[in-house]
């Protein structure tokens, strides 16, 4: 009987694992059928690797524009600070200057469009 009783326990024990591995085997299944999850998983990893290659993109021009501002004769650099400085004193006619302008080609495209 002891024979019996111990072929019953290894008996149970294989149960018992073929019931784990089938288990996960079911959850690795059910995984692979979540498309939304796995959609999100991607959409993620996709963004996560767009704001890393957005910050190199930030650096390397910030250093372009160091590298370039450098080799500026320095009456160019004076010209580019003080136009700057005028376009932050006027935001409102830079501003209105830039509707304008939109609109004007805005109303050049529409007359070309009705022409054609």
């Amino acid at each position: 009987m002891t024979e019996r009783h111990h072929d019953q326990q290894e008996l149970r024990e294989q149960i018992e694992h073929t019931r784990e591995d089938l288990g996960r085997t079911v959850q690795a299944l059910a995984a692979k059928a979540d498309v939304k999850a796995r959609a999100q998983e991607k959409a993620t990893e996709v963004t996560r690797q767009a704001a890393a290659k957005a910050g190199e993109l930030r650096t390397m021009a910030a250093d372009v524009a160091h590298q370039v501002q450098d080799k500026l004769p320095e009456p160019v650099k004076e010209t580019a600070v003080r136009a700057a400085r005028q376009t932050r004193g006027n935001r409102t006619v830079v501003l209105a200057a830039a509707a304008g302008t939109t609109v004007v080609v805005l109303l050049v495209v529409r007359r070309r469009r009705r022409r054609s």
